[in-house]
C-alpha cells in the first residue's frame, strides 16, 4: 500500500521538500536526503501525521525506528498512536543486554541490536525507517522482532526506491510508503 497512490494533497508537498543529491555518498547514488523535509514544519508535520491516521486504532504497542533516520520518524508517530518507542541500532551502540540480527548489504554486511526485554512475545509491532532500498534493513528489523515474539504489523517509510525491488524482499509483509522516487 502506498500514500501516493491515494492522491492526498500532502504528498506533492512533502515529495517536493525532499533533495536529491546526485553522486552521494559515492558515484552513481542518487542520496534522498530528509533533512530538507525536516525544514519545512509544515511538510514534516504533514509526514507525521499521515502516518498516525493510518496506525491509530490498529493497537499497535510498539513503533521500532531504524538508526537513524528511524529515530526522527518513529518517536512522534508512537506518542502520537500511544505506543512505545524501541530503537534498532547498529552494534555496541545500546548499553546491557541486547539481541542481534545480522543482515547482507550490497557492498557487505550490516547488524541491527535491540534491547533484551524492550519487546514482548504477542506484542503488534510498527517498523519505521525514512526509505526502503533493497529491503535488507527492514528484513533484518522484521527478522528481529519477530524472533522475540512479536507480530510485525506492517513496516513503514517515507520513501520508495522501486527499480531496487525492496518490497519484493519483504515476504509479503505489508509496506506503507508515502513517496516513490523513480529516476527518469
Amino acid at each position: 500500500m502506498s500514500a501516493y497512490k491515494d492522491q492526498d494533497t500532502r504528498l506533492h508537498g512533502i515529495k517536493t521538500k525532499i533533495r536529491v543529491v546526485p553522486n552521494f555518498p559515492k558515484s552513481g547514488i542518487m542520496f534522498q536526503d530528509i533533512t530538507t523535509l525536516l525544514l519545512d514544519p509544515k511538510a514534516f508535520k504533514d509526514t507525521i501525521d499521515l502516518f498516525v491516521e493510518r496506525y491509530k486504532g490498529k493497537n499497535i504497542s510498539v513503533v521500532a525506528g531504524i538508526e537513524a533516520r528511524g529515530f526522527i520518524f518513529g518517536p512522534p508517530i508512537a506518542l502520537a498512536i500511544g505506543a512505545k518507542f524501541v530503537p534498532l541500532r547498529k552494534p555496541k551502540k545500546l548499553p546491557g543486554k541486547v539481541i542481534s540480527q545480522e543482515y547482507i548489504l550490497e557492498y557487505g554486511r550490516d547488524c541491527l541490536e535491540m534491547h533484551v526485554g524492550a519487546v514482548e512475545p504477542g506484542e503488534r509491532a510498527l517498523v519505521v525507517d525514512d526509505l526502503i532500498a533493497t529491503g535488507g534493513t527492514l528484513c533484518a528489523a522484521m527478522d528481529l522482532l519477530e524472533r522475540v515474539g512479536a507480530e510485525v504489523v506492517e513496516c513503514a517509510c517515507v520513501i520508495e526506491l522501486p527499480e531496487l525491488k525492496g518490497r519484493e524482499r519483504l515476504n509479503g509483509k505489508p509496506l506503507y510508503v508515502l513517496v516513490e522516487y523513480v529516476e527518469i
